[in-house]
């Protein structure tokens, strides 16, 4: 029995797919990525970006190819499954970034064009798994974030009508408005000028070393370590994330999923187990029944 061959769109994609699945393929996108980021470096020098005008007019445009290419080859790999393509979030953004060059007004505005070559510095991510995390990390803290952006301004803005009622008329420059206290007290909170700012205090009152100890033990003690455990936990959430979504990759692709030292399947770990017994009771009898054991029993036989 004969098996019918593969529909061409399928075997292109395989093609397509081990290349683009390949680490020398990773490298070489990485690498055109790291050049694209030293030219847009260089052009921030006005004396060696006019002598190399033309250089690096057409290291742009070899990079943009290069980048295009690599977006026609990843779009064929998902040619037997263009709805993959559409559920990684890195296809996407990749996509957008590329295709925006092409696009005439950006084209043709150099400001605009200069900011999305930037953009592309962030591909890095995709192939670092490292910054891929943190990245990830990041989109995931936003909602704690928020709500530590708004716990934040509440005890700001209560401590600057504080010190604006307290101290507004006596240090002008630094809590004669709301606007100034937000201020002041946005830099104490990185306890930068704290200590002049305690010795003015003392000078109006005693009470404003209260008012500043226990703000700077609010702000910049309990809703930083509050922020730090916020990202922390992201973080764990973004690992787990990503190595879920390496996971169902292995297995959309038919490979065996990765396993941790000292990981492994329920059934294997019993058939080795019982492989293990088997070999020791083998080992047993061949020792049980070797020729040392005889001359031992013919020693202790002697020796009676």
């Amino acid at each position: 029995m004969t098996t019918a061959p593969a529909p061409a769109r399928v075997r292109i994609a395989a093609t397509c797919r081990a290349l683009t699945d390949s680490p020398a393929f990773s490298l070489t996108v990485l690498a055109a990525i790291l050049l694209n980021a030293v030219l847009l470096g260089a052009e921030t020098y006005r004396g060696f970006a006019t002598e190399h005008a033309v250089r690096l007019h057409w290291a742009e445009h070899g990079c943009l190819a290069f980048f295009t290419l690599e977006m026609l080859l990843r779009l064929a790999a998902h040619a037997d499954r263009p709805r993959e393509f559409w559920r990684d979030g890195w296809n996407v953004f990749d996509l957008i970034v590329v295709a925006c060059a092409y696009i005439p007004f950006v084209r043709e505005n150099a400001t605009v064009l200069r900011l999305l070559r930037m953009v592309r510095v962030l591909r890095t991510a995709r192939f670092l798994p490292q910054l891929r995390i943190l990245f990830i990390a990041v989109s995931r803290s936003l909602p704690g974030t928020v709500s530590f952006l708004f716990v934040g301004a509440v005890v700001l803005y209560v401590y600057a009508m504080v010190g604006w009622v307290c101290f507004g008329s006596h240090d002008p420059a630094h809590f004669g408005s709301l606007g100034r206290a937000l201020l002041t007290l946005f830099l104490l909170m990185t306890l930068e000028g704290l200590q002049d700012a305690i010795y003015n205090g003392l000078a109006i009152s005693r009470l404003s070393l209260f008012y500043y100890g226990s703000y700077v033990l609010l702000a910049s003690f309990v809703l930083v370590n509050v922020l730090i455990g916020v990202v922390l936990n992201s973080l764990d959430e973004a690992r787990e994330l990503d190595n879920a979504a390496l996971d169902n990759a292995t297995l959309d692709t038919g490979a065996a999923p990765a396993t941790r030292p000292g990981e492994g399947h329920p059934g294997e770990l019993a058939a080795r187990i019982a492989d293990m017994r088997q070999a020791l009771d083998t080992l047993e009898r061949s020792l049980s029944t070797g020729p040392s054991a005889t001359r031992d029993q013919e020693r202790m036989t002697t020796i009676a």
